[in-house]
């Protein structure tokens, strides 16, 4: 697995991007920003109260993809850092904030969000050959979720288009402009992308 870590400067913040190039053939780049409290709780609104019909929630990592859509809007509740996302049936926690009530100083410091980054994922079978959305680690480098946000290729319920609707991506730029201060592109659809809907084809 090859990295290549990148900087810019997007008004007067400096972006972190990495580009990894993955066993499977795979490409995902990534832009990081700084996961404060504060962003964290705004970011939290803004995907399980304003967008949560659009939005697909779990670890991806290899061997296991958890895809978990809601049926209704969730409960949002905070304490002592941690996020409550409850569906009355099912629920989740996601620490983001500072942890106090921890008998151990390292976890403490480990289990809240201490990286978060867009990524866009390029090639394999799997998503179309493509997939954007974000990604959150706490502080030992363990993945905590990935939020999956539209495809061009997939409708909100996972149904498969007949052909890309590019204005899907719309929540994808519009984060980005929000938590990253990146102006939302004219054409969303990427200069590489492909005409037609891959999924067509089949994916695995």
């Amino acid at each position: 697995m090859d990295r290549q870590m990148t900087t810019a400067t997007i008004g007067s913040t400096v972006i972190n991007r990495e580009t990894i190039e993955n066993l499977g053939g795979t490409i995902t780049e990534y832009t990081y920003f700084e996961p404060t409290e504060e962003k964290m709780k705004e970011l939290s609104q803004d995907l399980f109260s304003k967008n949560w019909n659009k939005i697909v929630v779990g670890p991806c990592v290899e061997g296991a993809v958890f895809e978990v859509r809601f049926a209704k809007e969730p409960k949002l509740s905070y304490l002592d850092g941690y996020l409550t996302v409850d569906l009355g049936h099912w629920h989740f926690h996601l620490c983001i904030g500072p942890h106090k009530n921890c008998p151990s100083e390292e976890l403490r410091k480990n289990r809240p969000v201490a990286k978060i980054g867009f990524y866009e994922m390029r090639g394999g079978k799997c998503g179309g050959g493509r997939s954007w959305g974000l990604r959150l680690w706490n502080g030992f480098g363990d993945q905590l979720t990935t939020v999956f946000l539209p495809s061009p290729f997939l409708s909100d319920e996972q149904q498969v288009l007949p052909e890309p609707k590019w204005e899907r991506l719309e929540l994808y730029y519009s984060l980005r402009e929000k938590y990253l201060g990146e102006p939302r592109p004219e054409n969303f659809k990427p200069a590489d992308a492909p005409d037609v809907n891959p999924f067509l084809n089949g994916h695995g």
